[in-house]
């Protein structure tokens, strides 16, 4: 019996050893419980000055609107030329389960050129506006460009106007890529169309940066939109960044060949739908997307049904949801929290709150945001 013990003993140690030898943690990595989240620690703010009510950065046209530019992620418009100033960020599906598409936001600066720029979705509008940003694209969903004809919002269709310019198709870009808008034409266009230029934004709290010391040696995020639009973030320890890689590839800025790299990184989870002919948004007390839809686009081989989908970040028209669950990463943690905009007012910018209902401090640079549906997954990891 003792014989059989022993042996019994020694197969589990030599399985056992097997098993973290093939399944162990070979790059030093483990993943998070979320359940056991460690509350993040606040750091004394250190920049000073006038700063920029979205990045809290200190910069000279602190004080400046903001102008919010949507942006594609096709894999022909990329590297796209202006992210690596931008004060903000924020990519999200513009066709549900598939394509994103982003929205730079510049406040401290306007890069020489913007673009490529691309049509707009209802959803970005509602969060320019709750940036009170000045909104410039090519173009839009019929639904956008319905709500944007009652100038809920001051903007500019590069459809419209000479301000917006092309560069030449090569390589892998279409025209279609082509698009973009220089600094000059968008302050020229700002003073033109007589738009205000002074922030009114109520901004975001913000904090110190950890000590490198109290910095974890790496960490990895990874955000699974559908490929080729996932991306991964690998936290930096000595500059403290979050460097972003785009479908297996380091994103970078076409302007200056810099590394995209914000400061901070933020995943919302909001549920997504197609806007089809057969939802009742009337019924739930929200406006129709189809008032004013030609009856040739409803249905038959014109039909737009099904063919643009609806985030439910809170907006005023089609949403009934304006809030979720939160992931916020900086100084190499990860925190836990929720995302509120009030969906009964177009004004309302968009909260981030931690978990005791506190607005969440970001470190002063750039905000990334990713907003993921429910299913699409997010990973965690760190040494």
């Amino acid at each position: 019996m003792k014989q059989k013990a022993i042996i019994a003993i020694i197969a589990i140690i030599i399985v056992g050893g097997g098993f973290y030898f093939f399944s162990g943690p070979e790059k030093s990595t483990k993943q998070i419980d979320l359940d056991t989240k460690e509350k993040s620690q606040s750091y004394p703010i250190v920049n000073d000055g006038p700063v920029s009510p979205v990045s809290g950065l200190s910069c000279e046209n602190w004080n400046r609107r903001a102008v919010a530019v949507m942006q594609p992620a096709d894999v022909q418009a990329r590297p796209a030329a202006g992210f690596s100033e931008a004060d903000m960020v924020i990519e999200m599906p513009a066709y549900t389960g598939s394509v994103t598409r982003l929205m730079g936001v510049y406040i401290c600066n306007i890069p020489e050129e913007i673009g490529a720029i691309r049509s707009s979705r209802h959803d970005y509008i509602a969060l320019a506006k709750g940036l009170d940003a000045i909104f410039i694209h090519w173009g839009g969903s019929h639904f956008a460009l319905d709500l944007l004809k009652d100038k809920i919002i001051d903007s500019y269709d590069c459809m419209t106007g000479s301000y917006c310019e092309r560069w030449a198709v090569s390589g892998k870009m279409r025209l279609e890529d082509t698009g973009h808008i220089t600094k000059a034409n968008v302050l020229k266009m700002i003073e033109n169309f007589k738009y205000r230029t002074e922030n009114k934004f109520a901004g975001y709290a913000h904090q110190g940066e950890a000590p490198l010391d109290q910095r974890p040696e790496k960490g990895h995020l990874r955000v699974s939109f559908k490929d080729p639009y996932d991306v991964s973030f690998d936290y930096d320890k000595q500059t403290n960044t979050y460097l972003r890689t785009w479908n297996d590839e380091a994103d970078t800025d076409r302007n200056n060949k810099q590394r995209i790299a914000p400061k901070n990184v933020v995943v919302l989870t909001a549920q997504s739908e197609q806007i089809t002919l057969d939802q009742n948004y009337v019924g739930q007390g929200l406006q129709d997307p189809w008032k004013n839809v030609e009856e040739i686009k409803k249905t038959g081989v014109e039909s737009i049904s099904g063919r643009y989908n609806n985030m439910q970040i809170g907006d005023p028209w089609y949403d009934s949801v304006d809030s979720g669950e939160a992931h916020y990463y900086m100084n190499g943690q990860e925190v836990i929290g929720t995302w509120k905009k009030d969906k009964s007012s177009l004004d309302s910018k968009l909260f981030f709150y931690d978990q005791s209902g506190q607005e969440i401090k970001f470190v002063p640079g750039q905000i990334w945001v990713d907003i993921l549906q429910p299913g699409q997954v997010l990973r965690w990891t760190v040494d």
